[in-house]
């Protein structure tokens, strides 16, 4: 990676993304449009590889690419000053993955207990009052004394 403009798959190969993706974030806005040479061959300066790393590792993340467009808009205008809103940007997202392990746990020990029951008749264990999944509480449905497993 060597010399100040790359082409879009040195670009792409550089920062572990497809060439439409390149293009993609490019029509979106998250990457600035690149000048182009005389051939018309998009040139993009060696920055655009750290900001599709950034881009990438913010969806990694969690953060949707409206979130990161954001981000690097407002990093865009701090002229060296820190970022204003990440820390309260990250701190949202965090609520929002304890709120994701939380159900997943949920999930996990439903599921769980399903294997343990021996359910195997995924109808039959739903209409018992001994099923362990609550798929009968969540639709409102009464259940029925009958044994499911």
């Amino acid at each position: 990676m060597s010399g100040s403009t790359l082409r879009s798959g040195e670009v792409a190969d550089a920062a572990g993304v497809t060439l439409q993706t390149l293009r993609y974030y490019e029509r979106r806005g998250l990457l600035a449009e690149p000048d182009r040479s005389p051939g018309g061959h998009r040139l993009y300066r060696e920055d655009a590889v750290t900001t599709l790393r950034v881009i990438k590792a913010a969806q990694r993340l969690g953060f949707t690419l409206a979130e990161v467009a954001e981000l690097l808009e407002a990093g865009r205008h701090r002229h060296g000053r820190p970022v204003a809103g990440l820390q309260e940007r990250a701190a949202v997202k965090l609520a929002e993955v304890d709120a994701r392990i939380a159900d997943l746990t949920t999930i996990r020990t439903a599921l769980t207990a399903a294997v343990d029951a021996g359910c195997d008749d995924l109808t039959v264990c739903v209409s018992s009052a001994r099923c362990p999944i609550p798929f009968a509480d969540l639709a409102g449905e009464s259940r029925h004394a009958d044994p499911c497993c």
